[in-house]
C-alpha cells in the first residue's frame, strides 16, 4: 500500500522533476511547452489607461538625464533628449482618479525633422487580477500624430510570452509646463500562468511528502 501511494505522487510529479533535471555539461534544452502551460488557448485582454507624464512642480514622474547637445542646432525635436519616467497609470484623465499601475522606462528623442520620440516602458500593474505583472512596450512614437502604435513585445507574470499593440491619443498638453496626459488603449495576447504556479507549488509539496510516505513505518 506505502509502495502503491509513492508511485502515485511520483506519477503526478513527474513534470517537476522534468524541469529540474537537467544536464550540468550543457546549458540548452528542448522544452515540452506543456510544462509553462503554453498549450492552452490564449486569451486577448484590452487595457485602457491614462499616463500622466509630469513634468513639472516639486515632485516631478518625468526627468530629463541627458539634454539635447550644445551642438544641437536644431531645438524644435530636442534630438538627443533621454528621459526616465514612472508615470501613474489611472482610470481616468484626471491624475485624483484611481490608480491602477505605474509606466516605468525611458523616452528619447529619436529625429532630427519631428518630435519622434523612442519609447521603452514597462506598464507594471498594481489592482485586480494581474497585480503585480508587467506588460512591455518598445517602439516609435510620433508625438503629433492624433493617433500613434507601438507594438507590446512581452511581459511578466500573467504576461509572460505576451504580444499585441498599443494605441496612444494625446488627452492633454501643455507647452508652458511640458506635462502631458496620454489616453493608452493596450491590446494584449497572452496565457494565464496561475495554474502553472499553482501546479509547480503542488509538486514542491508532493515531493517531500512522497517520500515521507515511502519512510513511514507501516
Amino acid at each position: 500500500m506505502k509502495f502503491l501511494i509513492f508511485i502515485i505522487l511520483f506519477i503526478i510529479s513527474t513534470p517537476l522533476i522534468l524541469v529540474t533535471a537537467q544536464d550540468t555539461n550543457d546549458f540548452v534544452h528542448p522544452l515540452d511547452p506543456k510544462l509553462l502551460g503554453l498549450n492552452k488557448e490564449q486569451k486577448l485582454s484590452h487595457f485602457k489607461f491614462y499616463w500622466h507624464d509630469i513634468v513639472s512642480g516639486q515632485n516631478p514622474t518625468s526627468m530629463v538625464v541627458v539634454p539635447p547637445p550644445p551642438s544641437n542646432l536644431n531645438s524644435t525635436t530636442g534630438f538627443g533628449m533621454v528621459d526616465i519616467i514612472d508615470n501613474p497609470l489611472t482610470l481616468g484623465p484626471t491624475l485624483s482618479s484611481k490608480l491602477v499601475g505605474r509606466a516605468q522606462g525611458f523616452y528619447a528623442s529619436t529625429s532630427q525633422s519631428e518630435v519622434d520620440l523612442l519609447m521603452a516602458m514597462n506598464f507594471v500593474i498594481t489592482e485586480g487580477e494581474y497585480s503585480g505583472s508587467t506588460i512591455t512596450i518598445y517602439g516609435r512614437n510620433p508625438v503629433f500624430d492624433k493617433v500613434r502604435e507601438m507594438p507590446v513585445i512581452g511581459g511578466s507574470g500573467h504576461f509572460r510570452f505576451a504580444r499585441g499593440y498599443a494605441e496612444l491619443r494625446t488627452h492633454y498638453f501643455s507647452p508652458k509646463t511640458m506635462d502631458a496626459i496620454v489616453e493608452y488603449n493596450i491590446y494584449v495576447l497572452h496565457y494565464s500562468c496561475s495554474d502553472v504556479i499553482y501546479r509547480r507549488l503542488i509538486n514542491l509539496l508532493l515531493i517531500p511528502l512522497a517520500l515521507y510516505i515511502l519512510f513511514l513505518p507501516f
